[in-house]
C-alpha cells in the first residue's frame, strides 16, 4: 500500500458499479478511507467495503436525486469523521435507444438522465461544499464521458446530460476556487458489464475507433482520479479524458 492519500476521505457516488468499485480499490490502495456510496446497492457496497484494505471504510446511502437525505448525510459526516477531502460524482444512468429513435427517448427517460446524470453531481457537490472547503484543499471528481464531446454514445440525452456535466465542472472550477478543486474524467467504453452486453461486432468497432486499439479498463478511469488527488494538484476546471485517442479517429 502506498500513502499518497494517507488520511484523505473519499466518498463515491454509485461506489457499487464496476467504475465505482475500481476507484474505491484505489483509493484505498493509496491509503485513503473510503465511504461506498450508494443508491439501493447496499449490500453490494457492504461488500466492497469489507473487501478493501486498510481500516475505516464505510457504505452510506447516498440518493443522489434527495437532496435532504444528502445534507442529512452530511451532517452525519461532520459529526462522525469531521472531514470530508474528496468527492467522487460517480452515480450516473443512462438506456440505449438509437440516436435516429426520437420517440423511443421520450420525456420521463430524458428526465431521469438529466437527474441522475446533471442535477444528481451538482446537488452533491452543493451538500458536501461545507465539508470539502473545510478541508482547505478539497476536490470533486466528475465522473463524464467522451459522448459529451463525441456526441456518440447510449442515446441523444445520455450525450447532453456530460456535456451538461462537463460544463458545470468549469463553472464550479471557477465559483469554488481556491478551497476547492473541480475536475472532470470523460472515458471512452470502459470494459465491464455495459460493454459486455453491447453487440461484440459493434464493440469491435468501436475499439478499431481508438487509437490505442483496447477499451479502458476500470483501473484507468480510477489511476486518473488518483493522479488528480496526489499528483495533478495545479488542475482545475479541466476535463481529463481516459479514452484511447477516441476522438482523433
Amino acid at each position: 500500500m502506498n500513502e499518497e492519500l494517507a488520511g484523505k476521505v473519499v466518498l463515491i457516488t454509485g461506489a457499487a458499479g464496476g467504475i465505482g468499485a475500481a476507484i474505491a480499490g484505489a483509493v484505498a490502495a493509496a491509503g485513503g478511507r473510503v465511504i461506498a456510496g450508494y443508491n439501493s446497492s447496499r449490500e453490494r457496497a457492504r461488500a466492497l467495503c469489507d473487501r478493501l484494505p486498510g481500516d475505516g471504510h464505510r457504505a452510506e446511502a447516498t440518493p443522489v436525486l434527495d437532496s435532504v437525505a444528502l445534507a442529512t448525510l452530511a451532517a452525519k459526516l461532520q459529526q462522525e469523521i469531521g472531514r470530508l477531502d474528496i468527492l467522487v460524482n460517480n452515480a450516473g444512468m443512462t438506456r440505449v435507444v438509437p440516436h435516429d429513435d426520437l420517440d423511443q427517448l421520450d420525456d420521463e427517460l430524458i428526465d431521469s438522465i438529466f437527474a441522475t446524470n446533471f442535477r444528481g453531481a451538482f446537488a452533491c457537490a452543493r451538500a458536501f461544499r461545507p465539508l470539502l472547503e473545510s478541508a482547505g484543499n478539497g476536490l470533486i471528481v466528475n465522473i463524464s464521458s467522451v459522448a459529451a464531446t463525441t456526441a456518440v454514445g447510449s442515446n441523444i440525452a445520455y450525450c447532453a446530460s456530460k456535456a451538461a456535466m462537463n460544463s458545470m465542472t468549469r463553472s464550479l472550477a471557477r465559483a469554488l476556487a481556491p478551497r476547492i478543486r473541480v475536475v472532470a474524467v470523460a472515458p471512452g467504453w470502459v470494459d465491464g458489464d455495459y460493454a459486455r452486453r453491447a453487440d461484440p461486432q459493434y464493440l469491435q468497432q468501436q475499439i478499431d475507433k481508438t487509437p490505442l486499439a483496447r477499451l479502458a479498463a476500470a483501473a484507468d478511469v480510477a489511476d486518473a482520479v488518483i493522479a488528480l488527488a496526489s499528483r495533478l494538484t495545479f488542475t482545475t476546471g479541466s476535463v481529463i479524458p481516459v479514452d484511447g485517442g477516441r476522438p482523433l479517429l
